[in-house]
């Protein structure tokens, strides 16, 4: 049996606290070590990288878009650490989509922020640093909680163009013949999950689904995985003309829905077992 080191940011919550509903877990993760520690092997966070707690393994959960190098050297000491290669998902590293200069391409595009999910990990995160009375540790972050799609590249400000924060990706929306699609593959080790997500909007979100069904997992996305460093996470992809084409990486997703076909915790805590027979 493991012990096993939960390394979050120290102004990260791993929890929800709840007035008179006790706590529930705001991350996937925490359900995994629930069922992991049903089966006998135990857990502790560690919140901050000064946090120096001992383990036989760790979780490099740190919920923002690039992880500081001082969580990369704590890390480091573990025998294993799930994630340590994927210390960087920003938009420009992972997204498949981005406009290139001179790339031809005439047709819709969608602007996003370069930080993962429009920056608002990093923007909670500031405010609880704000609350504690520390320093806010992204003083830059442009965080946008809706992405906005335009015609084509002219019909893009060109402050934002210009602006690093952002990007500009190629609008590529998947389409059926009643809606539109978006990819969820959710892994851990060997162990993985992937539906194909319909909803009658362009932009495909929870509350405008409607339907789902299994998907197929493409090799040449397996093989992005691997590239990237991915143990445990949540890839968010399309298929257009053929191709797949990743657009979004989570290695720190939220709470699988309660109800419906979905992933198995028992599935993803044994692809994380399968993973420390493996490394230790």
């Amino acid at each position: 049996m493991a012990k096993i080191v939960v390394i979050t940011h120290e102004h990260d919550m791993l929890y929800h606290r709840k007035l008179l509903r006790g706590t529930s877990g705001a991350y996937m993760i925490c359900a995994v070590m629930e069922e992991l520690q049903r089966r006998g092997h135990s857990w502790v966070v560690a919140a901050g990288s000064g946090a120096k707690l001992n383990g036989d393994a760790a979780v490099l959960h740190v919920d923002t878009t690039t992880t500081d190098r001082a969580y990369i050297e704590y890390v480091e000491k573990f025998a294993f650490c799930l994630n340590i290669g994927a210390t960087d998902i920003s938009k420009r590293r992972i997204s498949e989509a981005l406009v290139k200069s001179g790339d031809g391409w005439d047709g819709p595009v969608i602007v996003k922020t370069d930080l993962n999910h429009g920056g608002l990990p990093e923007e909670s995160i500031n405010r609880r640093a704000e609350r504690s009375g520390a320093r806010t540790p992204f003083p830059n972050v442009q965080a946008l909680k809706e992405y906005k799609v335009f015609e084509s590249l002219g019909h893009v400000q060109q402050a934002q163009v210009d602006d690093d924060r952002l990007v500009i990706e190629r609008f590529l929306p998947e389409q059926t013949h009643d809606g539109y699609a978006l990819r969820h593959w959710l892994f851990c080790g060997d162990y993985d999950f992937c539906r194909r997500f319909v909803s009658k909007e362009r932009l495909v979100k929870g509350a405008g689904m409607f339907r789902s069904e299994p998907s197929p997992i493409p090799d040449d996305l397996r093989t992005r995985r691997r590239e990237l460093g991915f143990d445990y996470g949540k890839f968010d992809f399309a298929i257009y003309d053929g191709k797949s084409y990743l657009l979004d990486a989570n290695k720190t997703p939220g709470n699988i829905p309660s109800s419906g076909d979905t992933a198995s915790i028992a599935g993803l805590a044994d692809g994380f077992e399968g993973l420390l027979r493996t490394m230790i």
